[in-house]
């Protein structure tokens, strides 16, 4: 009878336990990934406008004051629409600012409530809390969704923002953003200079083109100065991004880089092959980046720089008239600019491969493939639903017509909608290239037809918390490999193996996907990891002292 008296009343001990501690390790699970499936947010049977709503917008703005009066003139005439809501405008310099600013202000409940960003970035904001407004609901609503009925402005139909830039604001199961503006990377090329060296222009610019031309230019005179500009500066071959040079040259390639998953195929051996590849050039001097040796268009402008790879929204500050263009007029040198899509493996039309030797796989695994990137909007979640309808409001307001033509002739953007690219206007922008050097700058327009071109080409990137790191990571490994060529250290099989290992510490990568099988390797566990075993280990030692306990005592 004891003995049974005792059996229960451990088994109930042992059952609560055990009751506690899943409760207890379920817990960081629904913070991680709660907020992906509720964000205690309903839509309001109807706007409130007899209150009065203050919201904040956080933007991204560089030197380009027409860009900030129009961000000014969109404020404007909507709080013209909505006398109740008023918006107040805080420019960046930089998405990485923006990006640390909302990090920061998760903790304290300071979020802005819309806010220009980068999925990416929207990704890690979703571990907080119920921290940003999934917008699925509010896409349909027929009252305050796009197009509603309620609405006080033209806005655009869901079926009127262009497919592919509508599901880049897709996490996990949900939209969290809607596209703001799109834009492609170009490589803006001194033609002059190229054919000075005694080539054509190709219809499709590969790799094999650019690497070949930018080592042909390397040659020097006696005393030191290139035989091509007659100067003692010349980088061929500079490329802005290059955590984009690196994810373009593995989906050129068909080889994988990352799923939703969070797994990721970084560092496996067609990444290495493609780093010795930029080794070779960046010994030579003909090939850098921005951040070893500055801004490729300044280069360009100045006759320092034969291939330029930069965005299409850089279009202004490239070539011999750009608008905006950040060196002294007497350095400025004259030549003529064509614009083409990055470096490719193969054309559009799959007639031409190349087999470039920085790739393993077969030609007909390559792939015409060039990054789809460019702002999107989110908006944050609030205690007040009346504040984030207002929000939406808002955010919507930024696809109209007005905002998304005026946005786009700024720059190489290309406006999100159907709506505002088959508008006269918009048309009859695009039609009158090269009128003067200012609107209708033609290196700009070309680089806006560019991307409204190649469309179909265009891909993105998964998007997962962590995906960001994941980038930088990318980026990194071209850096590093051409700075270190730079200060005479020699890259080889062992020096990439321990850059794969620094880079994988550093940006925090300890689940790598195995090498062609697609299983997950995990490497050290993080804090979080770490501390709920402890837990689980400490738990069960409790649970069984106080069995042993309640045996001797019994």
């Amino acid at each position: 009878m004891r003995l049974f008296s005792f059996m229960k009343k451990s088994g109930k001990a042992a059952a609560f336990m055990a009751a506690v501690l899943m409760t207890m390790s379920v817990l960081p699970l629904t913070a991680c990934h709660g907020s992906r499936e509720s964000s205690g947010f309903e839509i309001p049977e109807a706007f409130d406008e007899t209150s009065k709503y203050e919201i904040t917008f956080w933007a991204k703005n560089d030197t380009n004051k027409t860009q900030t009066r129009i961000y000014e003139k969109a404020i404007a005439d909507f709080e013209k629409l909505y006398p109740n809501i008023d918006v107040s405008l805080r420019l960046y310099t930089d998405y990485g600012k923006i990006y640390n600013d909302v990090i920061t202000n998760i903790s304290t409940n300071t979020t802005p409530n819309v806010c220009i960003t980068y999925p990416d970035h929207i990704a890690t904001y979703l571990t907080g809390s119920d921290t940003v407004v999934p917008l699925d609901e509010l896409l349909t609503d027929s009252r305050y969704g796009l197009s509603g009925d309620e609405l006080k402005y033209d806005a655009p139909s869901k079926d009127e923002i262009i497919p592919e830039f509508l599901s880049e604001g897709i996490i996990g199961d949900h939209y969290y953003a809607i596209p703001y503006m799109r834009s492609t990377e170009a490589c803006y090329v001194n033609k002059t200079y190229v054919e000075k060296l005694g080539y054509e222009m190709p219809e499709v610019l590969s790799w094999d083109f650019v690497w070949e031309v930018s080592e042909k230019a390397t040659e020097k005179n006696e005393d030191g100065t290139f035989k091509l500009n007659g100067q003692k500066v010349l980088i061929p071959f500079i490329y802005k991004s290059t955590d984009n040079m690196m994810i373009s040259l593995l989906k050129q390639e068909g080889a994988e880089y990352s799923d939703s998953f969070g797994n990721n195929w970084l560092f496996e051996d067609v990444t290495r092959e493609n780093l010795m590849e930029i080794t070779s050039h960046a010994k030579t001097g003909a090939f850098s980046t921005f951040k070893i040796s500055g801004y490729p268009a300044n280069f360009l402008n100045a006759g320092q720089c034969i291939f330029a790879v930069d965005s299409t929204a850089g279009a202004t500050w490239m070539g011999t008239n750009a608008p905006l263009c950040d060196i002294a007029k007497d350095k400025i040198v004259d030549f003529e600019t064509a614009v083409y899509p990055i470096p490719q493996f193969v054309d559009r039309e799959g007639l031409q491969i190349s087999d470039n030797k920085a790739s393993r796989l077969a030609p007909e695994e390559k792939k015409f493939a060039m990054m789809s990137q460019g702002p999107s909007i989110c908006i944050f979640n609030k205690k007040d639903p009346q504040e984030v309808l207002a929000s939406w409001l808002f955010a919507q307001y930024m696809l109209t017509n007005d905002v998304q033509i005026a946005y786009a002739e700024t720059e190489g953007y290309v406006p999100v909608t159907s709506k505002a690219q088959d508008s006269p206007e918009y048309q009859d922008y695009l039609s009158r290239a090269g009128e003067d050097n200012t609107t209708y700058y033609d290196v700009k327009i070309e680089a806006t037809k560019l991307l409204l071109e190649n469309q179909k080409y265009t891909f993105i990137t998964s998007v997962f918390n962590g995906s960001a790191s994941l980038r930088d990571a990318a980026g990194s490994l071209i850096e590093n490999v051409t700075k270190s060529v730079r200060r005479k250290t020699e890259v080889d099989a062992a020096y990439i193996d321990k850059l794969y290992e620094d880079t994988k510490s550093l940006y925090h990568l300890d689940q790598v996907s195995a090498a062609g099988t697609g299983k997950t390797e995990f490497g050290e566990l993080p804090a979080e990891s770490k501390w709920l075993v402890r837990l689980l280990i400490t738990t069960w030692l409790l649970i069984g002292i106080y069995i042993f306990s309640n045996k001797i005592l019994k």
